[in-house]
C-alpha cells in the first residue's frame, strides 16, 4: 500500500505525520511525503521575477526540502518506508496528479478548518482533493 501525505510545514504538520505513520504501521504500507512549493512568482516583464525575489524563493523552497527530508529520516528512523517530495505548482492540482502518478491507496492531510467564508473566498485545498480525488481522504483537524 502507498499513502500520500501532503503536508504544508504548519502546525498540525506533526498530527497529519503522527496520523500517517498509524495508517502506514497498521498496513504495511510505503508514505510520500509531498509539499507542494509556491510556484514562480510572474512579474510584469520579467519571467521568473528580479534576481533577490528568485534567491528568496530558492532559499525558502531549500530550507523547505530540508525540513521536508528531516521528517522523511524521522518516519524511517521509526522502521517505516518514507520517500520526500517537493513540486511546485497550485496545490490541490500537485496533490491529485501524484496521488495518480504514485497510484497510491489512501491520502492522509490536514484540513484547517478556517470556515465557509474564507474557503468562499480563498478556497480549500483539502476540498478540492476531498471533491476530485479517487482514493479515500483521510483528514486530520487542527483543533482537538
Amino acid at each position: 500500500m502507498r499513502i500520500l501525505v501532503p503536508i504544508d510545514f504548519s502546525p498540525v504538520t506533526a498530527r497529519v505525520l503522527e496520523a500517517a505513520a498509524g495508517q502506514a504501521r497498521a498496513h504495511a504500507a510505503e508514505l510520500w511525503l509531498l509539499h507542494v512549493a509556491a510556484p514562480e512568482p510572474d512579474f510584469v516583464g520579467y519571467r521568473a521575477g528580479p534576481t533577490s525575489v528568485r534567491d528568496q524563493v530558492a532559499h525558502e523552497q531549500r530550507e523547505e526540502h530540508r525540513a521536508l527530508q528531516a521528517h522523511a529520516q524521522a518516519l524511517r528512523d521509526q522502521g517505516l518506508a518514507a520517500t520526500a517530495l517537493l513540486i511546485q505548482g497550485p496545490t490541490a492540482e500537485v496533490i491529485l496528479n501524484e496521488a495518480a502518478r504514485l497510484q497510491v491507496e489512501l491520502i492522509v492531510m490536514a484540513t484547517h478548518g478556517h470556515g465557509a467564508i474564507f474557503d468562499l473566498i480563498v478556497g480549500s485545498v483539502s476540498q478540492a482533493v476531498l471533491r476530485e480525488s479517487r482514493v479515500p481522504v483521510l483528514l486530520v483537524p487542527t483543533r482537538d
